[in-house]
């Protein structure tokens, strides 16, 4: 059995980019073309192809939904070419995160791909997750999800030294958000709304030339713990608390054996232990520049890729040649 400190060893880091790039340089190809549903098949079947070469036992515990939902990178599938002798990985992964995004050619479309030793990654249900983020350099428990979104600006904007007004936060742009956007605004936040992809709306609270200093709202669980995972790499902190709709979804969540359905979750109780993130923008976005593709054939992509037991975070720039 491969010892827990060098499992992730194993997996090469670089090696996950290569598999978020594959997925991206496909998803490219149905940028603007009105098809979310293509493009997100374009993406799944690249990221599986490329998961499929590496050489580990791999269980996909976040994914496309469950096994009757989708054919593909399913929960629960394995991949990997070293199923039952290589080192043991849970992966959490979003082949297209933003895929009206990308119907529409609109900005922050990413693949997006986290993994873990064993066990590591909540199996978080497809319900919606309650999300609040800000970046590192607050004192522990800054925010609180059983706190009012008024509190919590407060208490950023004390630690940081400004007026609650000076606060941007990012939140998506979803009527269920009405009452969210009416309370920031009352109190002078400034408000960066964003159409989807919320886990590049986390990852930017990590990053000062975006300006965001916070986020909030609901959004799919799945994808906050794909963010959280980003967050223990580069730091930060986060809270999620699943939300639930009606009876199957709490079904749902009791069958991944989530008991307290009213829990707030920590950073390190979604991700845990040592665990890479990596991303590859499809569309331009804040994070990342997305697929260009040159004459000749030629294409290049922009990816990052973060380690949590390194604080290593490395930006790739990728230029990939038509074969053939």
């Amino acid at each position: 059995m491969v010892s827990a400190s060098k499992v992730l060893d194993r997996v090469l880091v670089l090696e996950m980019v290569r598999v978020t790039e594959a997925a991206a340089i496909n998803a490219s190809t149905l940028i603007g073309r009105g098809d979310e549903k293509a493009a997100d098949a374009a993406a799944v079947e690249a990221m599986r192809a490329a998961l499929n070469e590496l050489a580990m036992d791999g269980t996909v515990v976040i994914g496309e939904g469950e096994r009757d939902e989708a054919p593909m990178l399913y929960i629960g599938e394995k991949v990997g070419s070293a199923i039952g002798t290589g080192p043991r990985i849970d992966i959490a992964l979003d082949p297209l995160e933003g895929t009206t995004i990308t119907a529409k050619a609109g900005p922050n479309a990413l693949a997006v791909l986290a993994v873990a030793e064993e066990g590591n990654l909540l199996n978080a249900p497809d319900v919606y997750m309650d999300k609040l983020a800000v970046g590192p350099g607050y004192p522990d428990g800054i925010i609180d999800l059983a706190k009012s979104a008024t509190e919590n600006v407060q208490a950023v904007a004390k630690a940081k030294g400004v007026e609650p007004n000076e606060i941007i936060v990012c939140v998506l742009d979803r009527p269920r958000h009405e009452k969210l956007i009416a309370e920031l605004r009352g109190i002078g936040c400034g408000i960066m709304l964003i159409p989807d992809g919320d886990v590049a709306g986390v990852i930017a609270v990590t990053n000062p030339e975006t300006t965001i200093d916070m986020y909030m709202g609901s959004g799919g669980a799945p994808e906050g713990v794909l963010a959280a995972a980003a967050l223990r790499c580069v730091g930060g902190q986060f809270k999620g608390r699943l939300l639930f709709r009606n009876d199957d979804e709490r079904a749902r969540a009791r069958k991944w054996g989530i008991t307290d359905l009213d829990y707030i979750y920590d950073l390190k109780e979604l991700a845990k232990g040592d665990c890479i993130f990596a991303a590859t923008g499809v569309t331009d976005g804040s994070l990342l520049d997305g697929v260009k593709r040159l004459p000749g054939g030629k294409m290049t992509t922009e990816s990052v890729v973060m380690r949590a037991s390194s604080g290593t975070v490395r930006w790739v720039r990728g230029e990939h040649r038509k074969q053939g």
